[in-house]
């Protein structure tokens, strides 16, 4: 085929009056890759470009192409369809392996149109063709680069989304190591899994630990509360429906296990499935396949099932609330996580874990807890265990607005947690009387007789609270400063 005469030729033809020299791109602006065998043109480029504030990089072949699309922020490449060697066509392919977030344009001669369009089907964003247009080429790249932008954003949304979902299994105590070490083992192997323990302890978190460190990390993670599903309706989500299978289902609906196919299906709450779902649950574990509601297909699937409970599952199956040919089958591992109240050598580190965590979420400059917050927060027997924590150290850091989490900064909800037979009102009476014990201390230079007489009380008294609370001279500062316990890595 004919190649387009050279560029200058092509774009407007009367010359642009004389104009000052267009400034220097700004630093966050568009980068196009233009990419011509013939010099003149790539020139002629250049100069519209950088008039529209467009920086530009250039390359006469496909091979330096590539080399700067590696070592360069590219948004979009303008590439000519028809070039000796490597073609734009064969170059668009490689840039799609490079890096697939970049946008490509195509320059096309007259007559080339078919193998423009047939590139779009390739992944190419637009063509334009020659002679080419100043307008027209401004506006594709523009819009390419936009398209380009959006995608980049999306990308970004959908790795923090992720990177958010990706929690970390925080401690080091021999209870959780022993659950680790188990779970480890586990994820290589196709063998169902059954994860015992109370609400709040992790069990979803150690089924993705499981579902990441298995062959089926990329495939999906498909997390369901059967506890939270309604009864008449978990069946049709769990496989499935087809169009017409009861009032309302207007369409065919794949279930969870069709959506976890290839990767990890995890049920939470398995002790309250029905019988006939029970069943049902069975024959997928036997069998392998299922049909949908409504439906006469069989249907295979390759998922690796896990499964959690929080309540006793053999005394339901004492009760007939639960089969025993389906315990056996979830369970060819069994993991139990134990309680906060088991593993309390965690405490400590899951608290500054947390501390962490929202005061970067909540953009808070939060260097630790004094104190009188951190033992009384270490003390505390987490009956909710560690979801529970999570959120009691959120409220306290989204209220919290100075530089330290401090006892005396509680809300009352909060100071109550540490006090089951206790109404909210005499705790923060004595969170009341531990802060003014402190600053009567402070007041007068720890001088325990002067202190005593400005709370108006007697010295033994004053001890016997300071004992109460544990107040020691070297136990609290009498003024705010650092943390007694910080936060690694946070100001």
């Amino acid at each position: 085929m004919t190649k387009a005469p050279a560029f200058p030729t092509a774009v407007d033809p009367a010359p642009a009056p004389p104009v000052a020299p267009p400034p220097d791109p700004s630093p966050d602006a568009v980068t196009v890759l233009v990419v011509d065998d013939e010099r003149s043109n790539i020139e002629s480029l250049e100069k519209i470009f950088l008039r529209e504030g467009i920086r530009v990089l250039s390359a006469s072949d496909a091979k330096r192409a590539l080399e700067l699309v590696r070592t360069h922020r590219v948004h979009v490449v303008l590439t000519d369809l028809m070039m000796p060697g490597t073609t734009g066509l064969e170059l668009l392919r490689a840039i799609r392996q490079v890096a697939p977030d970049v946008e490509v344009v195509l320059m096309t001669a007259y007559g080339s149109v078919e193998a423009a369009v047939s590139a779009m089907r390739d992944g190419a964003y637009d063509f334009v063709e020659k002679p080419l247009k100043r307008v027209s080429i401004v506006k594709s790249v523009r819009k390419a680069a936009e398209r380009q932008k959006l995608v980049a954003e999306n990308k970004s949304l959908k790795d923090e989304i992720k990177r958010l979902a990706h929690r970390e299994i925080v401690g080091s105590s021999p209870a959780l190591r022993r659950v680790i070490d188990v779970a480890t083992q586990a994820a290589p192997s196709q063998a169902t899994v059954l994860v015992l323990g109370e609400s709040g302890t992790g069990k979803e978190l150690l089924a993705r630990y499981i579902h990441e460190r298995s062959a089926r990390a990329r495939g999906p993670f498909v997390a369901v509360n059967c506890a939270a599903i309604p009864e008449t309706i978990l069946e049709a989500e769990l496989f499935g429906h087809e169009k017409g299978a009861f009032t309302g289902a207007h369409r065919r609906t794949r279930g969870w296990f069709e959506q976890a196919n290839g990767g990890t299906l995890f049920l939470d709450e398995i002790a309250s499935l029905s019988p006939e779902v029970q069943a049902k649950l069975l024959r997928v574990l036997q069998d392998g396949r299922f049909q949908r509601m409504g439906g006469e297909e069989w249907i295979r699937v390759d998922v690796h099932l896990l499964s959690a409970a929080n309540q006793d599952l053999r005394k339901q199956m004492g009760a007939g609330q639960f089969r025993e040919d389906l315990y056996y089958r979830l369970g060819a591992i069994l993991v139990q996580i134990p309680s906060l109240r088991e593993r309390s050598d965690d405490v400590p580190a899951l608290l500054r874990h947390f501390l962490a965590r929202w005061a970067a979420k909540y953009q808070k400059s939060l260097r630790g807890f004094t104190h009188a917050a951190w033992e009384f927060l270490v003390a505390y027997p987490w009956p909710g265990n560690v979801r529970q924590m999570e959120h009691v150290v959120e409220t306290l850091v989204a209220m919290e607005e100075g530089s330290e989490i401090d006892l005396n900064h509680f809300p009352a909800e909060i100071l109550a947690i540490g006090h089951p037979d206790s109404d909210a009102d005499s705790v923060t009476r004595s969170a009341a009387e531990h802060r003014k014990i402190l600053d009567a201390l402070a007041e007068t230079g720890w001088n325990r007789s002067k202190a005593a007489i400005l709370l108006g009380i007697s010295r033994p008294t004053l001890r016997s609270r300071m004992n109460a609370f544990g107040i020691t001279p070297g136990s609290v500062r009498s003024e705010p400063g650092p943390m007694i316990q910080a936060v690694p890595g946070a100001d």
